[in-house]
């Protein structure tokens, strides 16, 4: 292949990473998608790759092939997860660290924007493989629905009923689009009320109905079922030792909205994004396995 050629190719490794994340809700997994399906390109003889009119659209559709087929063998693999599982949470790109030397390349960030919160994130981990895809591709990239068809093996009717269906469930969550100041603030409330071990305040800035989950993996300690009700909530973050253990707690940026990391001699343990309905906290959720916090490492 010629170097243009080759230029070309490798310049849609980022909107591959893009893609795989917000169908898989991993980087390790997306990372993973794009490295076989790069195998796949080279894997063909040059004569095969200069037969391919449009490089860039093939790729697209290996890595989600390779993407649907990850996502319906998910179930038998999150029966084997210990405890509750949530999707892998970005810091923003200024904060971003891969956690293994000489790789941070800008192609392997995902660019944030209103797709990757994690409520949306939640939402779409919610729906079937081929909603998810259906819906992504076409209402996120923009792709035309024949061309979803082709890699979703269903006709361009059904995936745009597809696409509907994942459209409904993503209103019906009535997520934001964009953080907002009073996001930000009710987050900083929450932190001082954290540190200061006040119930009461947080209580008041918790939805009645909010839901608490944590993600260990089995890897580290975290609840293994989800915890309810704004008292419960507060008293369960409350108990927790964190302050004692001299952790210390930060306002960061947590997939495009502000959320908070906890961090032990500079190493980030766990990460914490929220939701957010009027002036109240209606979803938290925190991110303990270490496999999942490799883009936060120092």
């Amino acid at each position: 292949m010629s170097e243009p050629g080759l230029s070309a190719i490798m310049s849609e490794r980022r909107q591959l990473i893009n893609l795989a994340y917000r169908l898989l809700g991993s980087l390790a997994d997306a990372e993973d998608v794009v490295q076989e399906t790069y195998a796949r390109w080279y894997a063909m003889s040059p004569a095969e790759q200069q037969a391919i009119d449009n490089p860039a659209a093939w790729l697209t559709k290996v890595a989600s092939r390779v993407c649907l087929d990850l996502l319906r063998s998910a179930r038998s693999r999150r029966e084997r997860y210990v405890g509750e599982w949530i999707p892998e949470p970005l810091p923003e790109s200024t904060e971003w660290h891969t956690g293994q030397p000489g790789t941070a390349d800008p192609a392997d960030r995902v660019t944030l924007d209103e797709s990757v919160n994690m409520a949306f994130l939640v939402v779409l981990d919610a729906m079937t493989p081929a909603e998810r895809v259906a819906f992504i591709l076409h209402d996120v990239f923009r792709y035309p629905f024949p061309e979803v068809a082709e890699i979703v093996g269903r006709t361009p009717a059904a995936c745009r009923q597809l696409a509907s269906s994942a459209r409904r469930r993503i209103q019906d969550a009535e997520i934001p689009a964009a953080p907002s100041p009073r996001r930000a603030e009710l987050i900083r409330q929450f932190k001082a009320a954290w540190e200061s071990t006040d119930i009461a305040a947080l209580v008041n800035l918790l939805d009645p109905d909010v839901t608490a989950v944590a993600d260990g993996g089995g890897v580290v300690q975290a609840a293994l079922a989800p915890v309810h009700g704004g008292v419960n909530v507060a008293q369960y973050f409350t108990g927790l030792p964190i302050f004692q253990l001299g952790r210390t707690l930060l306002e960061r940026t947590v997939n495009g909205q502000p959320g908070l990391v906890i961090q032990f001699e500079g190493v980030t343990e766990t990460v914490i994004a929220f939701d957010v309905d009027g002036d109240h906290i209606t979803n938290i959720w925190a991110v303990r396995n270490p496999e999942k916090l490799h883009p936060w490492t120092n």
